[in-house]
C-alpha cells in the first residue's frame, strides 16, 4: 500500500435522503455512511482501490475505510475480499487489525463497491524502514515480538498469512504493530490453498519458488525472517526481479553445501542455464529430504553470513 499525504479538504454531498455522503477522493467516488464525517483525507492506496481516514461521530473515533471499487467484477478478487472480511471478524488479537465496520450499501441492486471501516494506524513498516527514523535494537526486538506474537495466534487458528511483508505490518506512534491484509490467507483445511500463486517475490520461500506442491506455515516465518533482516539493514534482504533472480540471491547468501552429509554430493547439472542449475539442485534437495525436513527449516538451519563468508 502506498501511502497519501495530501492535506486538501474533501467535501461532501448528502445521498439518499442523507443517510449516505459521497466524497470526491482524488478521482474516487466515496460513499459511506453519514456517522463517517470529514476530515475524509486519503491515506493510502493500492492494486485494489483506496483507503480513507474519516471519523466515527458515533464513537469519535477515527478510523480507516478501504473502499474496493467493483468488488464483484473479478472472481478471485471478490473471494480474496471476502476471505479477508470473515477471516477478521473471527480473530481479536491486540497484533491484528481489526474490522470495526461494513458498509451497508445503499441500493442492494446496485451494489458494486465494498467499503470495510478498519481501526486506524499511523503507517506502516515499509514506510518506517524507507524513511531516515532511526531505529534501535529495542525498536527491532518490538516489532518482531510483536509480529510473532500476532502469527502464533494466526496459526493458532490453523491460518497461514501467506502474505507477510512490511507494507502489510501497521504501525502507530507507540510502535504498535498489528498485521493486515488476509486476502490471499487461507485455513491449512482447505483442499485448494497450496496452488494458488503467493507471497510477493521477495519474502517468498524457497518451497514457493520451487512450485512445491505442499507447504506449511513454514512459509510464513520464512517471510518473518526476511522482514527482520530488511529492518536491520534498511533494504530488502532478497529483491529479485525475477524468479531466477530471487533464487540466486538466496542461494548467495545460503552457503548451504557445506551443511549437508558427506554421503551426499550435488554436482551441477552441465548444458543448463543457471537458474534451471538452481532448480535442478534445489529439486533434488527436496527429494531427498522431503519426508525428513522442510525446505524452509533447511535453509534457515544454514549459517548466514553477512557481508562475507
Amino acid at each position: 500500500m502506498e501511502n497519501e499525504s495530501t492535506a486538501v479538504e474533501v467535501k461532501g454531498v448528502p445521498s439518499y435522503g442523507g443517510k449516505y455522503v459521497q466524497y470526491n477522493v482524488l478521482g474516487n467516488l466515496f460513499e459511506v455512511s453519514a456517522k463517517y464525517v470529514p476530515p475524509i483525507q486519503p491515506v493510502g492506496r493500492g492494486a485494489y482501490g483506496i483507503v480513507c481516514c474519516a471519523t466515527n461521530s458515533e464513537t469519535n473515533n477515527e478510523v480507516a475505510i478501504k473502499k474496493i471499487g467493483n468488488a464483484f467484477d473479478n472472481r478471485i478478487d471478490a473471494k480474496r475480499t471476502l476471505r479477508e472480511i470473515k477471516l477478521l471478524c473471527h480473530m481479536d488479537h491486540e497484533n491484528i487489525v481489526k474490522i470495526k465496520d461494513i458498509i451497508r450499501p445503499p441500493d442492494k441492486e446496485k451494489f458494486n463497491d465494498v467499503y470495510i471501516v478498519y481501526e486506524l494506524m499511523d503507517t506502516d513498516l515499509h514506510q518506517i524502514i524507507r524513511s531516515s527514523q532511526a531505529l534501535t535494537d529495542d525498536h527491532c526486538q518490538y516489532f518482531l515480538y510483536q509480529l510473532l506474537r500476532g502469527l502464533k495466534y494466526i496459526h493458532s487458528a490453523n491460518v497461514l498469512h501467506r502474505d507477510l511483508k512490511p507494507s502489510n505490518l501497521l504501525l502507530n506512534a507507540d510502535c504498535d504493530l498489528k498485521i493486515c491484509d488476509f486476502g490471499l490467507a487461507r485455513t491449512t483445511s482447505e483442499t485448494d490453498f497450496m496452488t494458488e500463486y503467493v507471497v510477493t517475490r521477495w519474502y517468498r520461500a524457497p518451497e514457493l519458488l520451487l512450485n512445491c506442491s505442499e507447504y506449511t506455515a513454514a512459509i510464513d516465518i520464512w517471510s518473518v525472517g526476511c522482514i527482520l533482516m530488511e529492518i536491520l539493514r534498511r533494504e530488502p534482504l532478497f529483491p529479485g526481479k525475477d524468479y531466477v533472480q530471487q533464487l540466486v540471491l538466496i542461494t548467495e547468501v545460503f552457503f548451504f553445501p557445506r551443511h549437508f552429509p558427506a554421503s551426499f554430493s550435488i554436482s551441477r547439472p552441465t548444458g543448463l542455464s543457471l537458474g534451471l542449475s538452481i532448480s535442478f539442485i534445489m529439486n533434488s534437495i527436496c527429494r531427498r529430504y522431503q519426508d525428513k525436513l522442510h525446505i524452509s527449516a533447511l535453509y534457515l538451519s544454514c549459517e548466514y553470513y553477512y557481508g562475507g563468508h
